[in-house]
């Protein structure tokens, strides 16, 4: 997306950034206006004015609030790695060159912690080795109790409540797709929400709750025959026909390329997960605490940049053909 960076270097306005992201937080230019001490008027010419310069809308106007069209949502995830890079820049001046040690102990997601761990490990073995750090895996209501009672220090939550408890960045917005058995349904590249919700599925309870939230704005609510909190057997019970499930598009990301699973969009639903940092403000707040976010953000930037949280083009190669021995 080069004309989205070229609009942020050429006018270097990170607070033109900082409130369209909250007004996308938000969903509503009135509160987001509030928060910032601006007039209504005030802040929906900021807003018009980036997608006039990006020439595409970023919102969806309803009757009540707003809404982020796809276009926004992409701007958001760009708007907010910009401004995160902007504060690591600013934390590496002001740390110096001391060295970070310390425990962090850091909690993810089932659906994450394969995707996040193992490269978050790997930078701090390298950049930070003082710091030794500590995974949990649990859902997200597991890691926000984690949290709040000061077991463990950071954790990525998925659509967290908003709480003065807790310091949340956001990370980034993620589709959530419906997955099935290859060639199960044909060409066609999306479910209606009828489909869908006529759908029987396999889905973790995590992933049933945000769901559903959604869909209840619709008047709607999925047709769940088992919950199963383990991800990788749903993922075999799909592969080998017995299933139908929902997932963020990175969590099969690399089953779908390859053909071994299929993915799809869903019609008129708008069905995401968003990823936030979060941080206890009663908590510890120690430089290797800081340093185990940062990379986790830059973690995310790298993923996202590479498409790791969108449906891609699967992979279009056929299978080559076993060789016939000579007699």
């Amino acid at each position: 997306m080069p004309e989205w960076d070229a609009y942020c270097v050429r006018t270097m306005d990170l607070r033109d950034l900082k409130c369209f992201i909250l007004t996308a937080e938000l969903g509503s230019i009135t509160r987001a206006a509030g928060e910032l001490g601006l007039v209504q008027s005030a802040l929906s010419r900021k807003v018009q004015a980036i997608e006039e310069e990006l020439g595409c809308t970023l919102f969806n106007r309803l009757p009540r609030g707003i809404q982020l069209t796809p276009a926004g949502r992409r701007f958001l995830d760009r708007a907010r790695r910009i401004v995160r890079e902007v504060d690591f820049a600013r934390s590496d001046a002001q740390d110096g060159a001391g060295e970070v040690a310390g425990a962090v102990s850091l909690g993810l997601s089932p659906t994450l912690a394969p995707l996040l761990a193992p490269d978050c490990l790997a930078q701090l073995a390298t950049d930070f080795p003082g710091i030794q750090l500590k995974v949990v895996e649990g859902f997200s209501t597991s890691l926000l109790d984690l949290l709040l009672t000061g077991r463990i220090d950071l954790a990525v939550l998925t659509n967290p409540p908003r709480t003065p408890m807790l310091q949340q960045e956001p990370a980034v917005s993620e589709e959530i797709l419906v997955v099935t058995p290859p060639g199960a349904r044909g060409i066609q590249p999306y479910l209606t929400l009828d489909e869908l919700c006529n759908e029987p599925v396999v889905v973790t309870s995590g992933l049933r709750t945000v769901i559903e939230d959604q869909l209840r704005k619709h008047g709607r609510a999925l047709n769940v025959t088992t919950e199963i909190d383990s991800v990788e057997a749903i993922r075999r019970m799909v592969m080998r026909g017995q299933a139908t499930t929902l997932m963020p598009a990175s969590t099969f990301q690399e089953d779908v390329r390859a053909r071994r699973l299929d993915a799809f969009h869903v019609a008129n639903a708008s069905l995401h997960r968003l990823l936030v940092i979060a941080q206890p403000l009663s908590g510890r707040d120690t430089p290797a605490i800081r340093q185990v976010a940062e990379v986790l953000a830059r973690q995310f930037a790298l993923l996202a940049d590479a498409g790791a949280f969108r449906l891609l083009q699967r992979d279009s190669r056929k299978p080559a053909k076993p060789s016939r021995s000579r007699a």
